[in-house]
């Protein structure tokens, strides 16, 4: 295996296009037809045709076999290697991190990465990223293997309910300048934490809608772009997986958690390899399947110490227009939770920032963003995007 060191001499990868769809809930559509609509407005974003595609990553999570075939058929069939990636959330980021290598090897000069899902609509999401014995005991009921972390996080830290509230009022205001956005209207504190109770202290609002939806980016080397104007470079792309002594529950409500986790592994990494740091930032996409998550996961990638997130959130820090803006296009919380695809989207929001492409929600002067996704595994994954 390269050292960081040697890795930084790859060839140096871009975005060229990018496309999503607009997430909601569509029982007459099938994941390929989302898929094959995401690839489109990515070909069109890029001003390239199917035919110039060398090789294609496919990410989802319950989608079945050859789901990428399927997505990538109601285009063309060019012979090209297609390779479904399943990587619980972080699918799209994966199927991202894969089409970049591809390119920085110099393999193939021109990729497609794209994440799509379908999801069911009534209960919860039927987790099987746990053995057996788990499932029988209630591991794989999500709302509630998250409360365990967030009753932990409020006792470490003394945050509150309406911390995590905050995070939910936010992320839902920025979702209604994201015209893709499952929600597009605001919540107040009151409606948050009066909403129903899912799992203590956990209520509805605090948890992500589950949608339907895709997205799609072409990677590329830079003479294969058409546009050189809205190039964005990739910085760094790094995937970790859990270490020993790390709870599998997204807050670590083990007692005594390892002194470098995933996160902190993986942002370790992604800073190495792109030469940047926390205060080059200008924008920042985090994992926020529940309200709660948005604030650890700061944390976690060190962007602050633990337990100052949600006074910074109350002071306005990761707002639209201040010093740190989190999750611009909504979040999961506003934007939806289309497994394969969220990771991808988190990519997508940073690209289009950079670009300056973001419309009332634009960072201005946005010239360096990450992306942070976390999955079942567990798994955690890095993008760094730069102008």
């Amino acid at each position: 295996m390269k050292s960081l060191g040697e890795l930084k001499a790859l060839r140096e990868v871009v975005v060229a296009g990018i496309g999503i769809t607009r997430w909601g809930v569509y029982p007459e559509q099938e994941w390929y037809d989302l898929g094959s609509e995401a690839v489109l407005l990515a070909l069109k974003d890029a001003g390239m045709e199917f035919r110039d595609i060398q090789a294609a990553f496919c990410g989802s999570c319950y989608q079945g076999v050859g789901s990428g075939h399927q997505a990538l058929a109601e285009i063309g069939k060019t012979g090209i290697p297609i390779v479904n990636v399943e990587n619980a959330c972080s699918s799209g980021s994966s199927a991202f991190r894969l089409a970049y290598q591809q390119i920085a090897t110099e393999l193939y000069d021109i990729v497609l990465a794209v994440g799509f899902e379908k999801q069911q609509h009534k209960g919860f999401i039927p987790s099987t990223a746990f053995r057996p014995w788990e499932r029988l005991l209630g591991y794989n009921v999500q709302p509630a293997n998250y409360a365990k972390g967030v009753v932990r996080y409020m006792e470490d830290y003394g945050a509150t309910i309406e911390d995590f509230s905050l995070v939910t009022v936010k992320n839902r205001r920025n979702a209604t300048m994201n015209p893709n956005a499952r929600f597009q209207q605001e919540v107040t504190l009151e409606e948050v934490m009066s909403s129903r109770m899912i799992a203590k202290p956990l209520r509805l609002l605090h948890c992500c809608p589950l949608a339907d939806g895709a997205a799609a980016a072409i990677l590329c080397s830079r003479d294969k772009l058409k546009n050189k104007d809205r190039a964005v470079t990739v910085a760094a792309s790094v995937l970790a997986s859990g270490v020993y002594g790390e709870h599998e529950t997204a807050g670590g409500s083990i007692k005594f958690p390892p002194a470098v986790g995933m996160v902190e592994l993986s942002v370790r990494q992604a800073w190495e390899l792109s030469g940047y740091g926390h205060e080059d930032m200008d924008v920042i996409q985090v994992y926020d399947a529940m309200s709660p998550g948005e604030l650890w996961d700061i944390e976690k990638l060190g962007f602050c110490r633990p337990g100052q997130a949600p006074r910074l959130l109350r002071e306005g820090v990761f707002d639209i227009g201040s010093r740190l803006p989190v999750n611009t296009d909504g979040g999961l919380m506003g934007r939806g939770h289309p497994m394969g695809a969220t990771a991808l989207a988190q990519i997508i929001e940073v690209v289009t920032q950079l670009r300056g492409e973001a419309g009332p929600r634009q960072v201005a002067g946005a010239r360096v963003g990450l992306a942070h996704s976390m999955g079942a595994g567990p798994n955690s994954v890095v993008t760094i995007l730069k102008r």
